[in-house]
């Protein structure tokens, strides 16, 4: 068997107040989740929990982000967090805060047999 990519998926997050890392990594997965209807599971026979669901955020502060909190998101499937460096941190104009922006790559995958022609 072979880990096989089936769908790849992208969204975008934000704190635009709070500074919060977690919250903007959150929001960007669910951005990548919450605007697909994908049915691969049932299109391949295959149950919702072989899902193999790779994730890749970035953002300006890998290290303040709850990895744990974060794989509560997906409803089944097996996910992996992977936090690199990236996004962007804005600051305000008036010097009050930052805005904090994350970006994700949500890949999900199954273990299936490869067809060989």
């Amino acid at each position: 068997m072979a880990k096989t990519r089936m769908v790849t998926q992208f969204g975008m997050g934000t704190s635009i107040r709070s500074r919060d890392y977690t919250e903007a990594a959150a929001r960007a997965i669910r951005d990548a989740l919450w605007h697909h209807s994908l049915n691969v599971a049932d299109a391949f026979g295959f149950p919702k929990e072989a899902m193999l669901i790779d994730v890749e955020i970035g953002i300006q502060r890998p290290k303040a982000v709850d990895s744990d909190a974060l794989l509560g998101i997906f409803p089944y499937g097996q996910p992996a967090i992977r936090l690199v460096k990236g996004g962007l941190d804005v600051d305000k104009p008036d010097g009050s805060g930052t805005t904090v922006i994350a970006n994700a790559a949500v890949i999900v995958s199954f273990d299936m047999e490869r067809r060989h022609d």
